[in-house]
């Protein structure tokens, strides 16, 4: 049964206790005496707990559990994409025109920043992506890891734990924890091609995938994953209407949609038993994607009748060609001695990315331009040694065992940025994106350790609890202490409630702290959208400090949750979770300080020329409150006939507590470092409500799925709060079939069936630029329209 989920519906907060009533009295009204196999409740978790008995159900904290199945149920072969349609809170929009974003698109975890949430895979930390959101889109700021980057061949599910867990895993979990657990053993495999198309005739995508195991020794296995996908471009932009004097004048210039894709992914799990309490074991993933994002359209004129450059006489658009090349390896060792089960691994990870331009000019070197540049590239990289050990003790009164688990760590970081060539920042640098210089570059590096230990303990037959703590160092801003104390209370076998509280940590990333570029961006002001050369500037530059930076320090949180837990029969079950989480000097990316002539000539003496400027700061103390509803049953019918169901909600409204002090050299000049804009797109930018609800139906072979997911209202803002725009709720429909006959399965399927698109930008101020950008950058769902694809796989 697909496991579906949700995020945010637009109801009133006074109605979501009718909406939950309303769930649990339809599935206590049709649940039958009739027993079924066991639930996903029953299924024993990995995350967010030390024990290796712990079940969804009887967690401390929520977990949600997707399938390989439920990651097949759509036409996506994007893994973000994919999980922002099955799980609660997750939100993955889908920005164009965004430079690097366009290719490396964030997820956001309840509302938060994408960089608040941890990725791991089998357990071990997910490096993160070398890409500085810096555009403005959802997650402007972060660079957090890159989901889409693992196959979903290879994955045999995932556990999402909706809690804070940085006193168990550290940095980052202070949204929650996604574990990415890959697929296992020497028996069996499957290949699979697909295709698909949007009903515009445009982004069309083609996938061949195969993954399968062979025996490695005499007892070990090997697991190997291959994935290829390729995908044309879609474009949603408008007609350009703005200069009757242009000579491509009432044309569609510009394109707004998802850029042109071409991944490879490969990937091995591996396991090699060495005696019989003794296994080493490792895993590996590879990507290459391979992307051309369109940037802004350049007119020909740049005003009245003067031609821009003699080498696009009718302009041009510029092309933006990235490369990202990811790169993991895990290997480690584990068994068990004296009671004591142990694990001890070494953990590499890599993120490169490297942007050409092309279709471009650089209007310094005039008619001898190139129209091709090397841009430069960012590498970011993790190495990670890693111990832990957790036994079980016997202890008197204690119904059973408890389990004592403990740890150390330590990691090494380091992020780089490469020059590009000469020609692609001389002057103005190249149009779309300007390439990073040699006054850019750098390599940073910092190293942490970390001890942690963790208690998990059934205190009597009804009340369970857990406690967690974590001491970490860093070298660069010192020591962070995370505590985490968490317990389940079990009234009837129907009826439970857990909670949870903690506090924990977001490191300040090294791209947050050094990334450095002077590029062409277009900022409005004054209510029209203008390009300007802006530089981003780390907080140790000189430029930077000039303005008023100071160095970065660690975001902490505060998170409580309660909840409650609802199994009236076996095959039905009802969790509500309410949560809230204080984050406290939370790291964003400032808003553009347009610099007037005073500051322009202090940053020129540094030989830094821009009209506009911008780093990061620890802005924002937050609140963010919110509840998860997520309800499954499975009917049982006659024979191997079975029909599911599942629904899901989720709220959260994230308020500001403070704001930071604005650096007085900027208040002399009438800036602000932190504006509206900025401090609503953290906030607003993102649906409050998300509600879906999923029907499977399988029979004779046939299984058929159906999701309706109903995205809440989202608003667009702007410095100048008249020129917000508000975006209406939507509900999107997808439905799929499948026919499995033999070792073949043959699926199809309609994402967006009712082609669904949002509201159409009406603003100047939100980046319409005559309207050839109609949609919004933070549509939860896109602006592509509908999808048809079909696949075919065969089993063995």
């Amino acid at each position: 049964m697909n496991t579906v989920t949700f995020t945010s519906l637009p109801f009133p907060r006074q109605r979501t206790a009718l909406l939950v009533a309303a769930v649990f009295s339809a599935f206590t009204a049709q649940a039958q005496a009739q027993q079924t196999d066991a639930t996903q409740a029953e299924s024993v978790i990995v995350t967010g707990t030390r024990s290796i008995k712990r079940t969804v159900s009887d967690s401390e904290a929520p977990i949600d559990i997707l399938t390989a199945k439920d990651l097949q149920s759509t036409g996506s072969g994007e893994l973000a994409t994919v999980l922002s349609r099955l799980l609660p809170s997750l939100n993955f929009p889908r920005p164009a025109v965004a430079d690097g974003t366009s290719a490396s698109r964030p997820a956001q975890l309840r509302g938060l920043s994408p960089d608040q949430t941890l990725i791991l895979v089998n357990g071990k930390r997910w490096h993160t992506s070398a890409v500085v959101n810096v555009n403005g889109t959802a997650g402007r700021g972060s660079s957090p890891a890159d989901l889409n980057t693992i196959p979903i061949s290879s994955i045999e599910k995932i556990e999402v734990l909706r809690d804070g867990a940085a006193a168990q895993y550290g940095s980052d979990a202070i949204a929650g924890v996604i574990n990415i657990i890959l697929k296992k053993g020497a028996d069996g495999g499957e290949v699979q091609a697909g295709i698909g198309q949007y009903s515009k005739r445009d982004g069309t995508q083609a996938s061949l995938s195969a993954n399968f195991g062979t025996t490695l020794g005499e007892k070990g296995w090997l697991r190997v994953t291959a994935e290829q996908r390729n995908q044309k471009e879609t474009n949603r932009a408008g007609a350009d209407f703005r200069n009757p004097l242009e000579p491509l004048y009432g044309k569609v210039n510009q394109v707004q949609g998802d850029p042109k894709l071409q991944q490879t992914n490969l990937g091995v799990n591996a396991s090699l038993p060495l005696a019989a309490d003794l296994e080493v074991y490792g895993f590996a993933n590879y990507s290459r994607r391979n992307t051309d994002a369109s940037a802004t359209w350049r007119t020909a004129y740049t005003t009245g009748t003067t031609l821009r450059t003699s080498l696009y006489p009718n302009g041009f658009l510029p092309n933006e060609a990235a490369t990202n090349t990811d790169a993991s390896v895990v290997a480690g060792i584990k068994g068990r001695a004296d009671g004591w089960r142990w694990d001890a691994s070494l953990n590499y990870g890599s993120s490169e990315f490297s942007l050409d331009v092309n279709n471009s000019v650089n209007l310094s070197l005039g008619a001898i331009s190139p129209t091709s540049f090397y841009a430069g590239k960012l590498k970011n990289t993790q190495t990670l040694a890693n111990f832990d050990a957790a036994k079980e003790f016997e202890f008197a009164g204690l119904p059973n065992p408890l389990t004592l688990a403990v740890g150390a760590e330590y990691r090494r970081d380091q992020y780089e940025i490469g020059a590009g060539e000469p020609n692609s920042y001389f002057g103005s640098g190249a149009q779309g994106f300007s390439g990073f210089q040699p006054s850019n570059t750098g390599s940073f590096n910092r190293h942490s350790a970390s001890i942690y230990a963790n208690i998990e303990a059934e205190l009597t037959k009804q009340l369970s609890a857990s406690f967690a703590l974590r001491h970490e160092n860093y070298s660069d801003f010192g020591s962070v202490t995370s505590g985490k104390l968490s317990g389940r209370f079990e009234f009837t076998k129907e009826f439970a409630l857990r909670a949870a509280a903690s506090n924990g940590f977001r490191a300040p990333s090294l791209a947050q702290q050094n990334y450095t570029i002077s590029t062409t961006n277009l900022i409005t002001i004054n209510g029209t959208s203008q390009l300007v050369d802006t530089g981003t500037f780390g907080v140790a530059t000189a430029a930077a400090k000039a303005l008023g930076a100071v160095p970065l320090e660690a975001e902490k949180s505060r998170n409580y949750s309660l909840g409650a837990v609802i199994q009236p029969v076996k095959n039905a079950s009802l969790s509500i979770d309410t949560y809230q989480i204080d984050s406290d000097n939370r790291i964003l990316y400032s808003g553009n300080l347009v610099l007037p002539a005073a500051l322009q000539s202090v940053l020129a003496k540094q030989g830094v020329l821009v009209g506009a400027a911008r780093y990061f700061t620890n802005a924002l103390d937050t609140q963010t409150r919110g509840v998860d509803v997520v309800g499954t049953y499975q009917l049982p019918l006659s024979g191997t006939d079975k029909l599911g169901f599942t629904v899901g909600y989720n709220r959260n409204d994230t308020s500001v507590k403070r704001v930071g002090a604005n650096p007085a050299v900027l208040t002399q000049n009438n800036l602000l470092l932190i504006d509206r804009q900025t401090i609503s797109r953290a906030i607003d930018a993102t649906p409050k409500d998300k509600f879906s609800f999923g029907v499977d139906y399988g029979f004779s072979g046939w299984n058929l799925h159906a999701l309706a997911t109903r995205y809440g209202s989202f608003v667009s803002p702007q410095n100048n709060a008249t020129l917000d725009q508000t975006y209406s709720a939507n509900t999107v429909l997808d439905i799929a079939g499948s026919y499995k006959i033999g070792k073949w399965t043959i699926s199809a399927g309609v994402d967006n069936l009712t082609d669904k698109y949002p509201d159409q930008v009406t603003s100047a101020g939100n980046l319409n630029t005559g309207g050839t950008l109609p949609y919004s950058t933070f549509s939860p769902y896109g602006f592509n329209g509908r999808y048809y694809y079909a696949k075919v796989g065969y089993a063995w």
